[in-house]
């Protein structure tokens, strides 16, 4: 009969790694690992439950019959792990510790700042990371504590509420010609990349100046926002942050563009976490409208 290595459940996490992220390179970084390491591992859990999970292929790692069963048990192995580790965090009652946030990049900077900053006047000892990015990060397993989002929240394990609602306004550099309402022929614009083609704000810009021109595409509002103050073109932008650009102009063109409201959530697991408990009411007083 042949006899198969112990199972290490460690080696779990780089299963579950690879059959996420598709290479070991990917997983390698992942996980903050070398890839020969990762290989290693593999081929040790592989050993035990005696079959190949993967199937080796010139694009990357593909499950096999056997890896996708092995797959299921993996993850309810890894949400138990995640769930006593964020009741453990629960717990936690000192104001002091690490917080990772998420936001978009331009809320992070003009929004979010302001606020990290007097909350780290008040608690010290709390270290807070923030993360900005279009990725939306997920709660339950832990990749942030808080999230900040345009996205309601609908995970059941979700704590979240309607934070502010934030107007926008279209902008021009300041001294430069307005565009008038109409077909916005010979109007240069800079909007947000394709991936974004869908937001409000580039639909509202088509049908209000259908003959303007895309000069520039980015999914950064800051970026937006400099390429617009140096007359690149015109710009959709959050007012917090174009109004509070002395180069930049707001253009009437007698309807507004749509605004966007940002929700707050966190797992419900850390309801009780001193620290999460004092930075959201923090954030609530400052921010709420």
């Amino acid at each position: 009969m042949a006899r198969h290595a112990a199972m290490e459940w460690s080696d779990l996490r780089i299963f579950l790694a690879i059959a996420r992220e598709g290479t070991l390179g990917k997983a390698a970084r992942k996980l903050g690992q070398t890839q020969p390491t990762m290989g290693r591992r593999l081929r040790v859990l592989e050993d035990a439950v005696g079959q190949a999970l993967f199937q080796r292929t010139s694009d990357g790692f593909v499950l096999t019959d056997e890896g996708a069963a092995v797959l299921g048990h993996a993850e309810r192995i890894e949400e138990e792990a995640l769930a006593f580790q964020r009741q453990l965090a629960g717990r936690e009652q000192q104001l002091d510790g690490d917080l990772r946030l998420s936001s978009s990049d331009w809320f992070g900077l003009h929004m979010l700042a302001p606020v990290l900053a007097e909350f780290k006047r008040l608690h010290p000892g709390v270290a807070v990371e923030l993360l900005t990015d279009s990725r939306l990060y997920s709660l339950s397993r832990r990749e942030a504590d808080m999230v900040f989002r345009i996205a309601p929240f609908d995970e059941a394990e979700v704590i979240s509420r309607r934070l502010l609602h934030v107007s926008y306004a279209l902008y021009i550099r300041a001294g430069l010609p307005h565009p008038r309402a109409g077909d916005g022929s010979g109007a240069s614009l800079v909007t947000m990349d394709t991936a974004f083609d869908g937001m409000p704000d580039v639909a509202w810009l088509r049908r209000m100046l259908p003959q303007a021109t895309a000069a520039f595409r980015s999914n950064n509002r800051d970026v937006q926002a400099s390429l617009c103050a140096q007359g690149v073109g015109l710009a959709v932008l959050p007012r917090p942050l174009g109004d509070g650009m002395a180069e930049l102009e707001r253009v009437d063109l007698g309807e507004e563009p749509p605004g966007r409201i940002t929700w707050v959530g966190y797992h419900r697991d850390l309801r009780r976490l001193a620290r999460l408990r004092a930075l959201l009411d923090l954030v609530i007083a400052r921010l709420a409208n």
